[in-house]
C-alpha cells in the first residue's frame, strides 16, 4: 500500500442476503452491470438488468455508468461460485440515505485511524489489522469509535492496545456526540372526585420528581385526550432511560392511588 493511498478498511468473507452494501459500477453489460463491493475485500457482484430499475429498460446505459456508486440490497450469495447477486431497484429511498451516511462516517473513521497511526508512528499493515479487529469486534469502525465516545477508551484497549485506545477515544470526544435516547408510553389515569383534574396533575407532577436523581433526563407530558397523558422520556443512555422510566410510572401510579384515583401506564414502542 503507497503512502499516498488512503486508508480503507475492508472486511473478510461474503455479505448476507438481506444486507445492503455500497459498491462501485465496475462493467456494464447489456444483460447487467458488475459492481465492486467497497466494504469487502475483493469481492464483486451482478445486477441483472431486470434488478437496476423497475419497468422495462430499454438500455441499461441509460441507468448505471461505469464509475458510478451505487447502493445495492444482497439478493442471493453462492461463496462457492464467488456469486453475489445484487439489485438496485429493491433498495429504498430510506435505506439509500442511510447506507450513504454510514459509509461517509466509515470514511472519516478510516482517516481518524491514519491520524493515530501518524502520531503512534505505525505502518499501514499495523493499521489495517486493527481495523479488522474492530469491524470483527463492533462491526464497523465508526461504531467502535462511538463506543469509545460513551465508554471510554477502556472498551477498546484490550483490542488495540492502551494508547491507540486512548487516541480513539479522545478523537470520539472532540468529533462524536453521543445521540440521546427517548423511551415513552402514556398513562391512563381517571379521578371520579369534584377536584380529579387537579388531582391528576398532583400525581403527573411526582414524573418531574422522579426524575430529579437520574444525571441527564428530561421528561415531557402532553394531554392527549381523557383519560390518557402521552410522557416521553430522554436520556444518554437506554439503561438510564430505562431506570428513569419505572422510577416516574411507579411514583406517579402510586400517588394516583393515594389521591383515590386509578390508573395504568402502556408502553409505546418506537418502530
Amino acid at each position: 500500500m503507497s503512502d499516498g493511498e488512503r486508508l480503507i478498511i475492508k472486511r473478510d468473507g461474503y455479505p448476507s442476503p438481506g444486507d445492503i452494501v455500497i459498491g462501485t459500477v465496475t462493467r456494464v453489460m447489456d444483460f447487467g452491470a458488475f459492481v465492486s463491493l467497497d466494504e469487502y475485500e475483493r469481492k464483486e457482484g451482478m445486477v441483472h438488468i431486470s434488478e437496476v430499475a423497475p419497468g422495462w429498460i430499454k438500455d441499461i446505459r441509460d441507468h448505471v455508468k461505469k464509475g458510478q456508486k451505487v447502493i445495492c440490497k444482497v439478493l442471493s450469495v453462492n461463496p462457492k461460485r464467488g456469486h453475489i447477486d445484487l439489485s438496485i431497484k429493491d433498495v429504498t429511498e430510506r435505506q439509500r440515505r442511510e447506507k450513504l451516511q454510514e459509509w461517509k462516517n466509515e470514511l472519516k473513521a478510516f482517516k481518524w485511524l491514519e491520524i493515530i497511526g501518524e502520531k503512534l508512528k505505525l505502518e499501514r499493515e499495523e493499521l489495517v489489522k486493527i481495523g479488522k479487529k474492530l469491524v470483527k469486534k463492533f462491526d464497523s469502525v465508526y461504531d467502535a469509535f462511538v463506543e469509545s465516545a460513551y465508554e471510554g477508551y477502556e472498551v477498546l484497549a484490550k483490542f488495540v492496545g492502551e494508547d491507540f485506545a486512548r487516541g480513539m477515544a479522545e478523537i470520539a470526544r472532540e468529533n462524536i456526540k453521543p445521540s440521546r435516547v427517548k423511551v415513552r408510553g402514556y398513562f391512563e389515569l381517571k379521578s371520579f372526585e369534584g377536584d380529579g383534574v387537579e388531582r391528576i396533575k398532583k400525581a403527573l407532577g411526582k414524573a418531574y420528581d422522579a426524575t430529579r436523581k437520574f444525571q441527564n433526563v428530561d421528561v415531557e407530558i402532553d394531554y392527549v385526550g381523557a383519560p390518557r397523558y402521552r410522557v416521553v422520556l430522554e436520556a444518554d443512555d437506554y439503561k438510564v432511560a430505562e431506570r428513569a422510566l419505572k422510577s416516574v410510572v411507579d411514583n406517579v401510579l402510586k400517588t394516583m392511588k393515594r389521591l383515590g384515583g386509578e390508573g395504568n401506564f402502556v408502553r409505546e414502542h418506537i418502530g
